[in-house]
């Protein structure tokens, strides 16, 4: 299998993911911007047929579905420990 190959089927599976994902549900998205790659790691909170935002610490991300590369659910964060005495 050639590597554009694998690049189209990791594309399939990605927009697999974010087509059939809920509102709200916790999604890491690899896109490619020219020369490099975003991530987008946090609550998915919108989608239209072109774009997904997710939902991240430094704010909202939207993404072109047309720059996606990869895509998958994530559990969520650890819940935060208590403070050492």
């Amino acid at each position: 299998m050639s590597t554009g190959e694998q690049a189209a089927i990791a594309r399939a599976r990605a927009l697999g993911v974010l087509h059939g994902a809920a509102i709200g549900d916790r999604l890491v998205v690899r896109a490619h911007h020219g020369d490099g790659a975003q991530d987008a790691l946090g609550d998915l909170v919108a989608r239209t047929p072109d774009t997904v935002t997710i939902a991240t610490r430094r704010g909202p991300v939207e993404v072109r579905l047309d720059d996606v590369v990869a895509a998958k659910p994530v559990p969520q964060p650890p819940a935060p420990r208590a403070p050492r005495r």
